[in-house]
């Protein structure tokens, strides 16, 4: 959810919360929206620990991640044709100057859009959209709806199980993966942490 920034301007974080509210009514494509940032964001720190980023260059990047993952389907509601999406939101995004490369990965995220993912930032986007929804699946099938109850077997398992979560497309996650150059299980094990630090934001 968004913070409250006392007696300043809003964050980027905030602007994007508010832009993503005004354009998309619904719960769960908000929170859909929620959890993909939170596992860009986390993948957004281990690259900024790895590039040693300190101060407010760690910051812009982080940021960076948060609010591309924040805004990556903020125009589906309105916009949810191959035609439009995600092209009818980027183009807003640049009449309000957001930057060039959340722009690009968003564009990117769209295998049919035909915008190739060079940038990590591209890449990690399209490794985490699909999974997160995929998680929050698993999740929402459990008595307790509780992500703290999801284990990597047991979404490895549900990844095979063509009847669950039809939406999802396996063939991304995995690509993205590739594409990433992590190993599926770490990824999905890396990104279950981070939803799990953050699951009472995620409603789970």
């Amino acid at each position: 959810m968004p913070t409250a920034d006392i007696g300043g301007p809003p964050s980027r974080r905030d602007q994007a919360w508010q832009l993503l509210t005004e354009w998309t009514k619904s719960e769960s494509l908000r929170k859909h929206a929620m959890a993909v940032e939170v596992c860009v964001t986390a993948c957004g720190e281990a690259e900024a620990d790895r590039l040693e980023l300190a101060g407010d260059e760690r910051a812009r990047l982080i940021e960076l991640y948060s609010t591309t993952a924040l805004l990556h389907d903020f125009d589906y509601e309105r916009h949810p044709t191959r035609e439009e999406h995600p092209f009818v939101g980027v183009r807003e995004l640049e009449r309000l100057g957001w930057p060039a490369e959340m722009r690009t990965a968003i564009l990117g995220h769209a295998q049919y859009s035909g915008v190739p993912r060079v940038t990590h930032l591209d890449k990690t986007l399209f490794a985490c959209d699909e999974l997160a929804g995929f998680l929050t699946a698993c999740a929402l099938v459990k008595p307790t709806k509780a992500i703290a109850d999801v284990e990597v077997a047991g979404v490895r398992k549900k990844m095979k199980d063509k009847a669950f979560a039809r939406g999802v497309n396996r063939e991304d996650v995995i690509q993205g993966v590739a594409e990433l150059g992590v190993d599926l299980d770490a990824h999905i094990g890396f990104c279950l942490a981070a939803m799990k630090k953050r699951a009472s934001e995620l409603g789970l």
